[in-house]
Parts: C-alpha cells; sequence; structure tokens
C-alpha cells in the first residue's frame, strides 16, 4: 500500500486533491457495524490495510436519544465483537476495564446497559481503532473494470474503486483507491413529505422534529402549551415516557397518536427473538422474493414495537398521575394517521384520518414530535457505478447472501472488485438485518471473505427452532412424500 496517513490528516490548497493512497479495503460510514468491521480487522494477522472514512467530524451513534435511564434493547454481549471473537481488545468488557468500572459493572447485574454507556464505548473504539478518518465525506466512487484499458503505472489498476472524498468545513479533498469497498452509511429520519419544510427549517422558528432531535430541541418543546408524539415505536415510546415523567413540572397537553392498530410490545421472549439468529437469516434468504416482501409486512412487532420495560413505565407513569381521580393531561390513539400539517395562528393543525371509524377530524398542538421511523437511500455517490449494480423489479440492491451487491463487479471468487453492504439488506436477509445482535455475523461473513480463509467462525447451529422442513426432518420422523403416499393408500 501507499502509506496516505500524513496527506489525509493534512490539509491542502483549494482545488487540489490529495492521494492517500491505496488500501485493500475501504469503509464508507461509521456506524456501530463498520466500526466493528474496522475492530474485527484489527484482530486479523494478514497484511490487509483497510480504512473507514466517516463525514462527520467525530463518532455520533443516536445522540438526539440518549436520553437519562434509557438502556440499550440488546444484551451487551451484543457489542462491536464480542459475539464473533470474545478475546477481542475492543469488547465491552474490556472498555468497562478501561475505564476502570469493572466492579462497579458487576454489582449493576444487568444485561441491558444504559444507552448513554454504549455510546461512550463506541466512541472509545472510534478513538481507539487506528484505521478510522473521520470529516471525509465520500463524493464520489468509480471501479476501473478491466476492459477500461491497460492502466499505467500513475493509474489504479483494474478492478479497483477509485474514491473522492472532500471535508465539508474546510473543502479539503482526497482521493483512495481500494480493491474492495464496504458501504455502511446507515439510515437517515424518515419525516412524512407534507410535514418536511417545518422540520426542516434552521432559524429556529419551527416546534416540529424528528425524534433523532429530541434532546438537542427538548428544551424549546418543554415550553410549548401542548405537545403530540407521533408514532408508536420505541423512539416514539421514549419521548413520551421522558416527556410525561416531566410533565408533573410542566404545564402542558401530551397526545400520543400513531396509524399502528394499538401500543404494541415489542417481541422479545427467548423463543421469538430465534428470528434474530444466523439460520433464521439464511432460511429467509432462501425464500421467493415476492414471500419475502409479505414476510416483512407482518413482522413488524418483531422489531419496531416497545419494549414491554418501556412500555410498563409509560402505564406506572400514567397511574401516579392519576391517583386522587385525577385525569392525566394526556392522550393516546391508536389506529390514526396524520395525512397533513398546518401552520396557524403559532400552532400546527395536523389532519388526521381514524382508519377504522372512516373518521377524519383535525388536533390542534403546539409542538410535534415525528417517531416516524428511518429511511435507508441509496447513497448518491455510487451512481457513476451504478450501471454495475444489479437492481431488483422495485429498485432495490440485489444482495448476495453473503453481503455482496450483484451486478458486473467482483464476484465471491474474486480479488478485489467487490461492494459489501451494512444494514441495507431487509428486503433480501429479514428482520436481523439492523440489529447489533446480528452484526458480528454479517462482519465474521465479510472478514472471511475479504482475506481469503476463515478468520473467525461462521455460525451454523445456534438455536433450539427449525425454520424449514428439510433441516426438521434430520431429526424427526417426518415423510415428505405425502402425496405418493395417499396414491398408494388409494390403491
Amino acid at each position: 500500500m501507499t502509506d496516505g496517513s500524513s496527506a489525509a490528516t493534512g490539509t491542502a490548497d483549494p482545488g487540489t486533491v490529495v492521494d492517500c493512497g491505496h488500501y485493500d479495503v475501504l469503509g464508507v460510514g461509521l456506524g456501530p457495524f463498520n466500526l466493528g468491521l474496522a475492530a474485527l480487522l484489527e484482530g486479523v494477522d494478514d497484511d490487509l490495510d483497510a480504512v473507514f472514512l466517516e463525514r462527520e467530524p467525530e463518532f455520533a451513534w443516536h445522540e438526539g436519544m440518549l436520553i437519562e435511564g434509557v438502556t440499550l434493547e440488546v444484551p451487551f454481549l451484543a457489542d462491536l465483537v464480542t459475539i464473533a471473537d470474545p478475546t477481542n481488545p475492543y469488547s465491552y468488557l474490556n472498555y468497562v476495564r478501561e475505564r476502570d468500572r469493572m466492579y462497579e459493572f458487576y454489582f449493576y447485574e444487568t444485561f441491558q446497559v444504559p444507552r448513554r454507556e454504549y455510546d461512550d464505548y463506541l466512541r472509545w473504539v472510534a478513538e481507539t481503532v487506528p484505521t478510522t478518518q473521520f470529516s471525509r465525506d465520500v463524493t464520489d466512487v468509480e471501479y476501473v473494470a478491466a476492459d477500461d484499458g491497460d492502466a499505467s503505472a500513475d493509474e489504479p489498476a483494474a478492478g479497483t474503486f477509485v474514491v473522492e472524498s472532500a471535508d465539508p468545513e474546510s473543502g479539503n479533498r482526497y482521493r483512495y483507491s481500494a480493491d474492495d469497498l464496504v458501504v455502511g452509511i446507515g439510515s437517515r429520519p424518515a419525516v412524512p413529505e407534507f410535514a418536511r419544510e417545518y422540520v426542516t427549517a434552521d432559524d429556529g422558528s419551527e416546534r416540529a422534529f424528528h425524534t433523532a432531535d429530541y434532546l438537542e430541541r427538548r428544551a424549546d418543546v418543554l415550553s410549548a402549551d401542548s405537545i403530540t408524539v407521533i408514532g408508536s415505536g420505541q423512539s416514539a415510546a421514549e419521548v413520551v415516557l421522558d416527556l410525561l415523567e416531566r410533565q408533573s413540572h410542566r404545564d402542558y397537553r401530551l397526545d400520543w397518536i400513531t396509524r399502528s392498530d394499538g401500543f404494541f410490545p415489542m417481541e422479545y421472549s427467548k423463543l421469538g427473538l430465534q428470528h434474530f439468529t444466523p439460520e433464521y437469516l439464511r432460511y429467509f434468504y432462501d425464500l421467493p422474493q415476492s414471500r419475502k416482501d409479505e414476510l416483512l409486512a407482518e413482522q413488524d412487532l418483531l422489531y419496531k414495537g416497545i419494549d414491554v420495560e418501556t412500555s410498563a413505565r409509560i402505564y406506572e407513569t400514567l397511574y401516579e398521575h392519576s391517583i386522587g381521580d385525577r385525569d392525566p393531561d394526556f392522550g393516546m390513539l391508536a389506529t390514526t394517521a396524520v395525512t397533513d400539517l398546518e401552520r396557524a395562528d403559532g400552532s400546527y393543525w395536523l389532519a388526521c384520518e381514524h382508519r377504522q371509524q372512516e373518521q377524519s377530524f383535525v388536533l390542534e398542538t403546539d409542538a410535534v414530535v415525528f417517531g416516524t421511523g428511518y429511511q435507508r437511500p441509496a447513497p448518491t455517490f455510487i451512481e457513476p457505478i451504478a450501471d454495475r449494480i444489479a437492481f431488483d423489479d422495485r429498485g432495490r440492491f440485489r444482495v448476495s447472501e453473503d453481503y455482496r451487491l450483484e451486478g458486473d463487479l467482483g464476484g465471491s471468487d474474486d480479488a478485489g472488485g467487490r461492494v459489501f453492504v451494512q444494514n441495507a439488506e431487509l428486503h433480501t436477509h429479514g428482520v436481523g438485518t439492523p440489529d447489533l445482535g446480528l452484526g458480528c455475523y454479517r462482519n465474521a461473513v465479510i472478514v472471511d471473505q475479504l482475506v481469503g480463509r476463515e478468520v473467525y467462525p461462521i455460525d451454523r447451529d445456534t438455536v433450539f427452532q427449525d425454520f424449514d422442513v428439510d433441516r426438521f426432518a434430520e431429526h424427526a420422523p417426518v415423510r415428505t412424500d405425502t402425496a405418493d403416499s395417499a396414491e398408494r393408500d388409494t390403491e
């Protein structure tokens, strides 16, 4: 590799593109998944040069939802490395040791750790692992194919990517080349089209925003006379709980609306969680795409509901507020879609429709918090290579079982020319795609391909449940030739 580390951290004259050298693998984006890949690659003995680029000036993970008292929804063992490599120095337990909190954590006696501490853990890894570079906004990716002609000594070799990035603050530009890419740019807050002009206003005049900005905007909404939270997922519930707990010290009306059929709990039983395993991932991947789409539409509560503890705390807080025959200044309504938003006389007017009663009404409120989830748009920097990427009939990436983008790029047996994706394969791999607990599994699969051998074991038999008939038949007295049997019985 041509070492570009010094150039990559320096400055350049405007208009100059700094050559940062060639890498075996380049990661775009630094969320937990790519950060985990960077940590696992540090444990590889092979001579593999990696770099991970992030457009933000420092690591950040759901800053707006690091509410006091909120815990991670998965056990701390779902850190960046432990499930793949318990001996890795970037484990959560080693972070606790490095922070000199081992006994405090020992007596904490819980698997679900504070989300604020998990964020601190991620920041510790991002600051410690040597292959991360911040303030690098990737703007363009090109692919040098074998049929593009012979490369000169000054040009990238065939089968490699050329990646350009810029520092958002200084405008400095940087160029990298790499054999393989791993795209992990994460998700973006999803806001209904009718509300975007209010949510995106940056002059401080609006009290309408996504839950992703809650902590930054909380002080502002606490001074409102009425607040409405839209959505019934975990983020919306956490905001509702925080506002309820503060309501006794304030004087505002709080309403909670969702288009879902109710405020239901997320699946968290031990048997239900077997859907978040490599076995179910492989079973789901082999299904026809039409059946996958049907299943995903039915599986929202496996990962989009409210955790049981948050639900209980909301109810208990309402109970406390109702002591003495008091009526909590609170309302919650399900099966209700918000279809429009208007600004008038200092308030927001929400056009609502109750889907079951088919009844429309308008709700007046002083502040609106949208807990309307996240979306994963295709990154614009891949447009120069989009003609080499395969898409399905709904415009989604076609992703191989081992997390490569399919198309006219490197194949699974090729060294280089491959684009791997992180958390962009919900439609092909199922509900476990965004789960932190499966991040290590996906990264183990990617690492083994990058290195060309098994570095981390790929788990094959991890749950008691069987998802397909053939696997069940390996240990159960099953006959799959039922049609022939029925015919013989008739004869």
